[in-house]
């Protein structure tokens, strides 16, 4: 319990006490976001973007204060994470286009692969096959390098009111946090319990109190350590042809809405990588819910998902297939709906 317990209560201690100095420095350098600089961005006033600030410096600090002890992919992890942190910050400041942002979260997966860590999803459904091995492990690093990247900007695109990103962080930390232990992976354990506190923290100064948004260095590294560290987990007696349920269930919200948004903007013909008001949350404002019931309904979708990859751990590995593929029949029927209801743009 101490790995889980004493990270959290330390790491969230640190994103408390330090959010108005980050909130401060990520204003002294430039970091903010300017009201009407683009047409999505409707907020009052200019707010600094130490989301990613925070993030890194809290994790640092709670790494220095336990010392754990850092296996190879973790630490692979890690510098990966550290690469989308200075590509995000470089954006929030400078504003980079698409293309600069995408070479950023490619090195950063090349780090990771690299170190060891990749899914092996299709090298364990051909285990048996010696011809398509060399296949089979070429396909692994292919999905790894659309998970890492995906996921990173899944968050970063469903960024779009205060709380949201850093309240899914808090769900989906809480989730990986206990299978990880339950995996017996104290390591893991750690990271996500420490992880848990910084969106805490974050959650707080971004959604009771706001002082600062998030920013592309916070939604991004967020994204991309929840990715990259859903990799690592590797359930105890569980069979990797079910195993990879758990990680796209926990991270099924901002799949969703990144779906429903390049589905949305694709039979438009709007270009995909642009800020409109088109988002799962600007979908539901537009149903007639307020922001902080529409906040809080894609909250609970998030925990009632998690829960049900939990229960995952319960259940045969073709059971725990047809709840998943059930879950995702029903989420594309709920985007097919949803795509047809007009965004706030509209």
């Amino acid at each position: 319990m101490s790995n889980l317990i004493s990270p959290f209560i330390v790491s969230l201690f640190f994103s408390l006490v330090l959010g108005l100095p980050a909130s401060y420095l990520a204003a002294r350098f430039g970091l903010m976001d300017i009201p009407g600089s683009a047409p999505h961005k409707q907020h009052l006033r200019a707010m600094p973007l130490a989301g990613g600030l925070l993030l890194v410096v809290v994790l640092s600090l709670t790494a220095a204060f336990f010392r754990p002890a850092i296996s190879d992919d973790m630490q692979a992890v890690l510098i990966g994470a550290g690469v989308v942190f200075v590509f995000g910050l470089w954006d929030d400041r400078k504003g980079l286009s698409a293309s600069p942002k995408l070479i950023g979260q490619i090195l950063a997966s090349v780090v990771v692969i690299a170190g060891g860590a990749h899914v092996r999803f299709m090298t364990a459904l051909f285990a048996g096959n010696v011809l398509l091995v060399e296949v089979a492990e070429a396909l692994d690093v292919l999905i790894t390098f659309i998970w890492l990247i995906g996921i990173a900007n899944a968050m970063n695109m469903i960024d779009s009111m205060d709380g949201i990103v850093a309240g899914l962080g808090v769900i989906a930390c809480a989730f990986f946090m206990g299978a990880a232990n339950f995996a017996r992976q104290p390591e893991l354990t750690f990271w996500f319990a420490s992880l848990l506190g910084v969106c805490g923290g974050l959650y707080f100064w971004n959604r009771v109190r706001p002082i600062f948004f998030l920013g592309d260095s916070g939604a991004q590294t967020l994204g991309f350590l929840l990715a990259a560290w859903g990799i690592l987990y590797t359930p105890l007696n569980k069979s990797p042809e079910s195993s990879w349920i758990v990680p796209i269930l926990l991270l099924g919200v901002p799949i969703f809405d990144t779906s429903l948004v390049v589905l949305s903007r694709f039979r438009r013909k709007q270009k995909i990588g642009n800020g409109r008001r088109d988002h799962t949350y600007h979908r539901l404002i537009r149903l007639g819910l307020s922001p902080r019931a529409a906040v809080f309904l894609v909250h609970l979708a998030a925990a009632l998902i998690g829960a049900l990859a939990f229960s995952a751990f319960y259940l045969r590995s073709n059971v725990a297939l047809s709840f998943f593929f059930a879950a995702v029949v029903c989420g594309v029927a709920l985007l097919l709906w949803l795509e047809r209801r007009p965004a706030l743009d509209e």
